[in-house]
């Protein structure tokens, strides 16, 4: 399988987020959403995405608010990837992956359907459990039988939702996602990343990648390969003189 990316959410220092980047996470999340005890101000995270190598992606979190609030944070930041959480409709996505790579975050309410993340074609999708107060970090995993169904809408599906190293092996033998999103399953406090926790979690991803692939067929060392002589078609070599 291709390997599954991983996003760490939820990033509050610089100090963490290199441990992200050593330790073999792509994705760093930066949340610029007040109520969260992970939020961080716009020139706290630019300070953060400076320290990041050019091929890991510092990424954004909104909830709610307009195209322009995203774009100016997200340009203060130095984010050139927005996820967005709350109530985006799909023209506001559409305005905001012409500038910036967009992701569109969905909870396994009741009243969600795999098939409304098709109305996002624009943007990568992200999946997370339903609370009714807060925005990611909650510790409670999603449906994964939903999150699975959202493979056949959507170009790059995200796995979130109280994902930890106890439990994202079996999380992604049963969704199959591209990526896998944690936060609070690698933290010590809100905003306060265990490093081990991090190890422990990225090495059950790579565990699981290895167990899922296909076996290789290795031809024994005592077999010969010649090349077939080409003897007609079958029928024809096993008919009577």
């Amino acid at each position: 399988m291709t390997p599954v990316q991983i996003k760490i959410c939820g990033i509050t220092n610089a100090r963490d987020a290199k441990a992200c980047v050593e330790l073999g996470a792509q994705l760093i999340g930066l949340n610029f959403y007040a109520q969260s005890p992970r939020y961080i101000e716009a020139n706290v995270a630019r300070q953060i995405a400076e320290t990041l190598p050019a091929n890991i992606r510092a990424v954004g979190i909104f909830v709610d608010g307009n195209a322009e609030q995203i774009r100016r944070t997200a340009n203060t930041a130095g984010v050139r990837c927005v996820q967005l959480h709350g109530n985006f409709s799909p023209e506001t996505a559409r305005e905001l992956a012409r500038e910036f790579h967009v992701i569109r975050a969905f909870s396994t309410r009741v009243r969600f359907r795999s098939e409304d993340v098709s109305l996002f074609p624009d943007c990568d999708v992200l999946i997370d459990a339903h609370h009714p107060d807060l925005r990611g970090g909650t510790g409670q995993t999603c449906d994964w039988s939903a999150a699975r169904a959202t493979l056949a809408f959507t170009r790059f599906l995200i796995l979130s939702g109280g994902l930890n190293a106890q439990n994202v092996g079996r999380a992604i033998q049963a969704v199959m996602p591209h990526a896998v999103d944690v936060c609070s399953g690698v933290e010590s406090a809100p905003g306060v990343k265990n490093h081990r926790a991090i190890n422990d979690f990225i090495t059950a991803v790579r565990a699981v990648e290895r167990s899922l692939q296909p076996p290789t067929y290795k031809v024994p060392h005592n077999v010969i390969l010649s090349e077939a002589k080409d003897l007609g078609p079958f029928s024809e070599r096993n008919s009577p003189e």
